[in-house]
């Protein structure tokens, strides 16, 4: 490992910019003495006498109102695990499936959407599946047995396992030892994610069901299917496949859809579904010529736009005595 490294990674985790951790250190704090500061975690990371701190849990609110939990590391955590992912990310990316679209260079929701909006003209039916907790559910020894698969690198695959079992302390100071899981919020954790669903859904669904297009994004995904019983038993094997994975299918959130644009409605229980804050529907949809048409397409989701105005709502009532530059920036920072 070199001091190099440690520089780039204290560079991307500074420009991603962050809440702090446990210790109450920012940037601006650390940066007062950081070429003493970097020295001395480089010195540590390459003797393997580095040891991440306890993360500090957060509970937010999701849009259906549930809670999700965010371990969030120290900044300085941040820049060991930043190491690691330069290092273990450029491996494992180019394994990935072109249908994974969650937390990787150069793709985004809206590929995903744009991708799943072509496939629902071919295939009339299709799964829309969520995945319960799933940064939550990590089975370590899955995840590392994976992990030593693609790398040999003693630092990274001792690194890794560090950051897995790193405890949370919650706000009323209690603290939560890890036996499973990867923490929401940490550098390193999406690109675990990732590795784990590449084995416990994607390759699985690619060599199994090659006859069946789908789309990924983390936790939420859907398949495409020829007829409402292929739909039926294939969300039944995936059901099974999650659960020997140590994964669970959300009941309530997944279903599965009739996504045809014909004149025909409310044949069938589900005829839209939302994705990625985009619901999908059969509405009418004007041509390029200026005609319109019956297509099943996306368009954005009430609760996204809902969430969307609230934000915007938010940052004006913040920034009713701020100058117009102050406030076009925070603006644009959302749009």
């Amino acid at each position: 490992m070199s001091k190099y490294q440690i520089l780039q990674a204290y560079k991307c985790v500074k420009a991603n910019k962050g809440a702090g951790g446990i210790d109450g250190i920012n940037f601006e704090k650390y940066e007062k003495d950081l070429k003493n500061n970097l020295y001395k975690l480089w010195n540590r990371m390459s003797s393997g006498s580095y040891f991440q701190k306890p993360v500090k849990g957060a509970e937010i609110p999701k849009r259906n109102g549930e809670m999700r939990l965010l371990g969030i590391p120290t900044n300085e955590d941040r820049i060991a695990q930043m190491v690691v992912r330069l290092t273990f990310e450029p491996i494992v990316e180019p394994i990935f499936y072109d249908n994974s679209f969650g937390y990787r260079p150069n793709r985004s929701s809206i590929n995903a959407v744009a991708i799943t909006r072509e496939r629902c003209w071919k295939m009339p039916w299709l799964i829309e599946f969520d995945i319960v907790g799933l940064f939550d559910n990590i089975d370590h020894t899955k995840m590392m047995k994976a992990v030593k698969w693609h790398t040999d690198e003693k630092w990274v695959i001792l690194y890794i396992e560090r950051f897995l079992k790193a405890p949370i302390v919650m706000n009323d100071g209690e603290l939560r030892e890890r036996s499973l899981g990867t923490s929401q919020g940490g550098v390193i954790s999406p690109v675990l994610a990732n590795l784990f669903m590449h084995y416990a859904f994607d390759t699985w669904i690619s060599r199994k069901y090659p006859q069946n297009p789908w789309v990924c994004y983390a936790d939420d995904g859907v398949i495409h299917c020829q007829s409402e019983q292929e739909a039926f038993n294939l969300l039944e094997y995936l059901k099974k496949r999650m659960l020997e994975c140590g994964l669970e299918i959300h009941p309530y959130k997944t279903k599965i859809v009739y996504g045809r644009s014909d004149r025909y409605n409310k044949r069938y229980e589900n005829e839209s579904f939302d994705f990625l804050g985009y619901t999908f529907r059969r509405r009418s949809v004007k041509s390029k010529n200026g005609n319109f048409f019956n297509a099943f397409s996306p368009a954005v989701s009430k609760s996204s736009a809902q969430n969307f105005r609230d934000k915007i709502r938010k940052i004006r009532k913040s920034c009713k005595t701020s100058s117009l530059e102050s406030l076009a920036e925070k603006l644009n920072s959302i749009i």
